[in-house]
């Protein structure tokens, strides 16, 4: 995706904005910023949450791992504004599994308003010039 993307971007005109589609995951994000691109949009925090995967600073977490059964934690605790935060993994993956289609709609909100938070991460690393920091910290979760 990447190499093309390059010779793509080259023939664009740069007083332009530069549209990219349907990116899956916050690395692919900051890689295409890093190449020019201004906007973008993607399925990323619905599509992630329907399988039970939920956006955190650590890295995704499957739900549905037996693991989670039991844990008591907010789904990201570095992350107190999901809208999400008073349920934890536990009762969350409880949902999921029944069937309920409120796990999916509470994991879809957290998925956002992360993505959202993680986007104005980004943009105010680019405004304080530590953009190439932001995308090496960003490739070292999720790479």
């Amino acid at each position: 995706m990447l190499e093309p993307l390059a010779v793509v971007t080259s023939m664009l005109p740069s007083d332009q904005p530069r549209y990219f589609m349907g990116l899956g995951d916050p690395a692919g994000l900051v890689e295409v910023v890093s190449r020019g691109i201004d906007m973008f949009d993607c399925v990323l925090p619905t599509r992630h949450a329907r399988h039970g995967t939920v956006l955190t600073t650590d890295g995704g977490l499957n739900l549905r791992n037996a693991r989670y059964a039991t844990d008591d934690l907010p789904l990201d605790p570095e992350f107190p504004a999901s809208p999400a935060t008073r349920w934890s993994r536990g009762y969350l993956r409880h949902l999921l599994l029944t069937d309920e289609p409120t796990g999916r709609r509470l994991l879809t909100l957290h998925n956002l308003a992360w993505l959202l938070d993680f986007v104005d991460r980004l943009r105010a690393a680019i405004d304080q010039g530590r953009f190439e920091s932001f995308r090496l910290e960003t490739l070292a979760v999720w790479g």
